[in-house]
């Protein structure tokens, strides 16, 4: 009888711990702003969540060259490319919430603290912190 409550007491660990982890990554995939100009791509790294811009609606200026992060304080970073730009950085999940990281704005180079849910399995609530004003937007799960 003690092994039985033993074995039953591991599964019940294993499997709350599954679906811990199955929560956690369902921010996983790609997320169109709320305005349709963008899609950034989230993934976890080491239990952390990062996301980059992967697709823009217009990547490119009239002369077909790849628009830039022009406004990144660092001038060293000008240059880099918009697509492939690491906007969502070092998020954790906790209590239904991907909290603790920045997310940043290469139209301003400005960066703000960040915390993402979801509303449902295909809705993204991102919300950026400036001292006690924040913004909320809704991203939409895309392919």
């Amino acid at each position: 009888m003690f092994q039985i409550h033993k074995i039953f007491g591991l599964i019940l660990v294993a499997a709350l711990s599954f679906s811990t982890v199955s929560a956690q990554n369902q921010i996983v995939g790609n997320w169109l702003s709320e305005d349709k100009e963008g899609v950034t791509s989230i993934y976890e790294n080491n239990g952390k969540y990062f996301g980059k811009i992967t697709w823009l609606k217009k990547p490119n200026d009239s002369k077909g060259i790849p628009f830039t992060d022009t406004e990144n304080p660092d001038k060293s970073k000008r240059k880099q490319p918009l697509i492939g730009l690491l906007i969502l950085k070092d998020f954790y999940y906790s209590n239904n919430e991907w909290t603790g990281g920045t997310i940043y704005d290469p139209e301003s180079g400005t960066t703000y603290t960040c915390t993402m849910w979801l509303e449902n399995s295909n809705t993204l609530k991102v919300r950026g912190y400036w001292g006690f004003f924040y913004q909320t937007q809704t991203w939409t799960k895309t392919k």
